[in-house]
């Protein structure tokens, strides 16, 4: 079967404004700021592919380990017939839920959701090329935007994997949660993948690794605003530094100017002093307590939880209450 056409609700125009809006708003915040969704370009996509093979990074292999371990758990437990995953990117890890779906037969239909056209594409034509039996329906949207437009009706599963919860604010993150309650139905259910709180002896140098290739992936957003919007950032000029919060329990990545710069951008003149910090990324870390916690607060209930056998890394199922 092949995938159907692709549904469209971002264009080009949409990912301009929103480049356009974050940069000027974050870059004359008294504290300055981007949000992370802007590392990733081709470029940027290469690079973090790079870092989740390196023996630093540890979430993805952890959570991997974990849906190994349990995707049919989870096909058990929720008979889902329609698979919905957001921020889908390749799908790599998902079609471990997908062939324990497979083995127990079922499932109808598998919706990926991303912001780009061309990653979207080529997954899509590949899970519908291994997945002879499934409907493959690609939704082109942004996860904190267009959650309303998730196909309703049957028995549904949304997969949010790669802790990428942990990007969002915790204001931000209760907002999500929310607005993807009031896209369910009662009996829906919601698989989230969470980094777990422990030693920033093992936080952080998943954030700087030795061979450098995260700080190539954190200067890249530079390159992008630089492309995208003309502006004259000196890339190379900026250290890339990882922090653990030890009272807000996340991970912070910055770019610290080593020199005074001005950079241009979007018609502003944006002053730089020798040592300051641009923050990229918030990347949260949670205790199984937590999220459940959280989850309960926007209307779910958790009915399983599963890490690694290190406990680095957990996946919650939850259900719409």
């Amino acid at each position: 079967m092949t995938a159907e056409p692709l549904e469209i609700y971002l264009d080009e125009s949409d990912l301009e404004r929103g480049l356009r809006d974050d940069v000027r708003t974050g870059l004359s915040a008294g504290s300055k700021w981007l949000p992370p969704k802007w590392f990733y370009d081709a470029r940027g996509s290469e690079l973090f592919e790079r870092i989740t093979g390196l023996p630093e990074y540890y979430p993805t292999r952890a959570e991997r380990a974990v849906l190994a371990e349990h995707a049919a758990d989870v096909a058990a437990l929720t008979g889902a017939k329609t698979l919905i995953e957001l921020g889908s990117g390749s799908s790599e890890k998902t079609r471990l839920l997908l062939d324990a779906f497979t083995r127990r037969g079922g499932l109808g239909t598998f919706v990926p959701l991303d912001v780009s056209v061309s990653a979207l594409r080529e997954s899509t034509a590949r899970i519908a090329a291994d997945y002879p039996g499934l409907r493959v329906r690609g939704i082109v949207g942004d996860f904190t935007r267009h959650l309303h437009r998730l196909p309703t009706g049957g028995r549904r599963l949304v997969v949010f994997l790669g802790g990428t919860i942990g990007n969002l604010l915790p204001a931000e993150r209760a907002a999500f949660l929310t607005a993807m309650r009031a896209a369910l139905e009662v009996g829906d259910w919601l698989l989230l993948g969470t980094d777990l709180v422990k030693d920033p002896s093992v936080i952080v140098p998943a954030y700087d690794d030795a061979a450098g290739v995260t700080g190539e992936f954190n200067r890249n957003v530079l390159h992008v605003i630089n492309r995208e919007l003309g502006a004259d950032f000196d890339p190379d000029a900026f250290a890339h530094v990882a922090l653990w919060d030890p009272e807000q329990e996340w991970i912070e990545m910055r770019l610290r100017a080593t020199r005074p710069m001005r950079v241009r951008v979007l018609g502003m003149t944006v002053d730089f002093a020798p040592g300051e910090e641009l923050r990229t990324e918030v990347s949260a870390k949670f205790h199984p307590d937590g999220i459940a916690a959280e989850l309960t607060e926007a209307g779910f209930a958790r009915t399983a939880f599963w890490a690694d056998p290190d406990t680095l890394f957990g996946v919650t199922l939850a259900r719409a209450r």
